[in-house]
């Protein structure tokens, strides 16, 4: 008879008592099942080794393994693994081989039979709904992705149409005025066609950069007290004479004693987007309102029209980037639709919220933005007197008369435009188109201030301001020199100071702006003219 067999025979009933005390604890659903047939899994181990199982109290009665959970099959079985073993060893019995392998296979096909009986239903019902689950989420992920094609093909599309339409302005109008055939009294509004479409042609490229720099976080902050009302009256200034020519009417209501840190410049392109979108909505004879107060805490800005209206489909998606109510072919009005999320993007970075409000389509619409109001007091920043005015024209500031000035660019024309707003100003003016005959200009001339263009073929700005500062001073090494680029990111700013330049002017080219740098740079570094 074998080690089992003689097991099950002789000590049958401490066995059971044994298997059950070890169940004790093991898991609540053993203490509150029925009793398992102890007696059935017993017998059938005993038949399991070949030997027939003793006389003993009746089975228990018809016991199921779905009246308890995976973890309590696991409980079950292992305590009787244990127990078998523990007597074992009691009884100084060496189990054959054999015998332990019909055990073990006996506990563990028992377990698997136990699981299986467990529910293949259940466990074909947890199967289809997990099915269904990746089904699901697999036809919302394609979906997704085909709205992002779809958002991308309609963004490009845009960009193309409002970057070219401003171009058929300019280009049409400049072949008008160069064939000489437009009356006088035309020309005026020939060059303000022209400056118009330049500009928002700038906008447009200033609105791609700015989603460029927050999506890629090299957008900054210059942070310092800001007063709200002044930021919102300048803002105000900039779109009333397009509000005046489609005779709306802009209510205000303003509270100068809500201050708050931040940037000024973006707080300002905020309340500009923002209006812009108001008065570019708003139809003929409507009414736009402008609303600064305090708030508990906080600083709300409120801009509400009597526009068009939202759809309460499109609201929750206002703020995205690229998204526009109407279709790429069908719209109404301009614009690449970053505005908004330029918006929500630069008040976040304040510490701020914004939010928007509609009663539906043709009901007008409310966009509220809510700042971290600050305590501290707004600085008053001195600015030069040669300088204040410079909104109303071009303005000479005083440093520019007699001042040397040497400039490089590839482009003839950016030289010619360039030398007729200096020699406007009574500066002494050098023009080059390559790296080699700007420096042997700067050796001959010892000019006070270097110009360079950065973007040129051959030799670039960079070449350039490496060979000057590898001059001793005495042929110019420390000549005070300004970058004159089209590339106007951060990281480009950043290079070109690095590079050796003292200042970074973008292009288009703002004439005041220059003007004011050049003049800086001529009293910082003290230029000797002779």
């Amino acid at each position: 008879m074998s080690a089992l067999a003689h097991l099950l025979t002789i000590r049958r009933e401490e066995l059971l008592r044994r298997w059950s005390e070890a169940l004790r604890g093991r898991s609540p659903a053993l203490d509150t099942a029925p009793p398992p047939p102890l007696a059935e899994l017993l017998t059938a181990l005993a038949r399991a080794v070949g030997e027939r199982a003793s006389p003993g109290p009746a089975p228990s009665p018809p016991w199921s393994p779905e009246a308890l959970d995976p973890e309590s099959l696991v409980h079950l079985y292992d305590a009787l693994g244990e127990t078998v073993s523990a007597m074992l060893q009691e009884m100084g019995a060496t189990p054959s081989p054999g015998d332990l392998r019909v055990l073990t296979r006996f506990i563990t096909s028992g377990l698997a039979q136990a699981l299986g009986a467990e529910g293949q239903g259940a466990r074909r019902a947890r199967d289809e709904h997990e099915r269904e689950r990746l089904l699901a989420s697999e036809k919302a992920s394609r979906q997704e992705a085909e709205e992002a094609n779809r958002l991308k093909d309609e963004f490009l599309a845009t960009v193309s149409h409002e970057l070219r339409t401003p171009l058929t302005a300019m280009l049409g109008w400049v072949q008008v005025l160069r064939n000489g055939n437009l009356p006088p009294e035309k020309h005026a509004r020939a060059l303000e066609t022209i400056e118009r479409n330049a500009r928002a042609q700038g906008q447009l490229i200033e609105d791609l950069l700015d989603v460029s720099r927050i999506m890629s976080g090299k957008l900054k902050l210059d942070v310092e007290p800001v007063e709200v009302s002044a930021v919102v009256e300048q803002a105000l200034e900039s779109v009333r004479p397009a509000a005046d020519a489609k005779g709306l009417r802009i209510q205000t209501a303003l509270d100068s004693t809500g201050n708050v840190m931040g940037d000024a410049h973006r707080l300002q392109q905020v309340v500009w987007n923002l209006l812009s979108n108001a008065v570019k909505f708003t139809p003929k004879g409507g009414r736009v309102q402008v609303f600064v107060e305090r708030r508990d805490s906080s600083v709300e800005i409120t801009v509400a029209d009597t526009g068009p209206g939202i759809s309460q489909e499109f609201l929750p998606h206002l703020f995205e980037r690229f998204r526009q109510a109407e279709g790429t072919l069908t719209r109404r009005a301009g614009g690449l639709g970053l505005g908004l999320s330029i918006v929500k993007q630069l008040v976040e970075m304040h510490g701020g919220i914004v939010s928007a409000f509609s009663e539906g389509v043709g009901k007008g619409t409310t966009v509220t933005v809510r700042l971290p109001l600050s305590v501290a007091l707004r600085r008053e920043v001195a600015v030069p007197a040669s300088l204040r005015n410079a909104h109303q024209g071009i303005q000479c500031p005083p440093e520019l008369s007699g001042l040397r000035v040497l400039i490089l660019d590839d482009e003839q024309d950016t030289r010619e435009l360039l030398r007729t707003l200096l020699e406007g100003c009574n500066a002494r003016v050098i023009t080059t188109a390559s790296v080699d005959e700007c420096l042997a200009r700067l050796r001959e001339e010892r000019p006070d201030v270097l110009v360079s263009d950065i973007g040129m073929p051959g030799e670039d700005g960079y070449s350039l301001i490496a060979r000057v500062r590898a001059l001793p001073p005495t042929e110019g090494g420390r000549t005070p020199a300004v970058a004159l680029t089209a590339y106007a990111r951060v990281e480009d700013r950043t290079r070109v100071l690095l590079a050796g330049f003292h200042s970074h002017v973008p292009k288009p080219v703002e004439p005041v702006e220059l003007l004011a740098v050049l003049a800086s740079l001529s009293g910082r570094f003290g230029a000797v003219r002779t």
